[in-house]
């Protein structure tokens, strides 16, 4: 799963004991030669699925990490793109990843919490990327207010969400497993270190996206594969301030 550019398990080890802030700075020059990093292939199906619900001026990637999502919002808008993260690492490893200058729209980058953002509604199409099990489910309600303060009228928060995977499968007790050890840790350790991965679940974020405000709706992101039963892999969440 690690390539030997990546970290090391004690690496990893001194990351998951810190807080989340201080994990992802010290993970951060090595965090694109890890799986935590979004794979293209996800990137490149959810560009083509947004790039239909276009066209976009500004766009904003939430929890934008070494800037995977700001590639794509660099593809879909026309004037600026922004992403906003928490980690001062993170956000080193974005810039140094997309120097100014040259061709797309202007790309800014911005220090902040996702549970308070501090802009206007600014943007045309917000997204984000694996992010959402650093916060928990109390939480999801007003990050979703958050981005929806962020967009314009019209404006649309778009983000792919995967099928869970069957119960009693080698995938679902691996989460299981991950979300169960973070659990105990956090019960025995502080810093809290916030990952859960069973915690996003479809109906859950639905409701709370619609208390948002916001009007939702799902689109297959067949690119991405099909279920044994037929249904999509992966479906894009799209939520649109009306």
């Amino acid at each position: 799963m690690f390539t030997e550019q990546g970290p090391t398990v004690r690496e990893l080890a001194v990351q998951a004991l810190s807080s989340i802030e201080r994990g992802y700075d010290l993970l951060a020059p090595k965090f694109d030669r890890t799986p935590y990093r979004t794979p293209e292939r996800v990137l490149d199906a959810v560009t083509r699925a947004v790039g239909e619900l276009g066209p976009f001026s500004t766009g904003l990637d939430v929890c934008c990490g070494t800037g995977a999502g700001v590639g794509v919002l660099r593809r879909l808008c026309r004037e600026r793109a922004v992403g906003v993260d928490f980690s001062a690492g993170m956000l080193a490893e974005a810039r140094a990843a997309f120097p100014p200058g040259g061709e797309g729209p202007a790309v800014h980058w911005v220090r902040a919490d996702a549970r308070s953002l501090p802009f206007a509604p600014a943007f045309d199409v917000a997204l984000s990327f694996g992010a959402f099990g650093h916060f928990l489910p109390a939480e999801r309600f007003g990050l979703f207010a958050e981005v929806f303060g962020s967009l314009r009228p019209g404006g649309q928060f778009v983000f792919p969400i995967g099928a869970p995977p069957p119960v009693g499968s080698r995938a679902y007790w691996s989460l299981f497993g991950f979300d169960a050890a973070m659990r105990v840790r956090n019960v025995l350790w502080r810093p809290q270190f916030v990952m859960y991965y069973r915690t996003f679940r479809l109906g859950d974020v639905l409701e709370d996206l619609t208390q948002a405000g916001f009007v939702v709706r799902l689109q297959p992101l067949t690119e991405l594969g099909a279920r044994p039963d037929g249904s999509p892999r992966a479906r894009l969440v799209v939520a649109t301030r009306e």
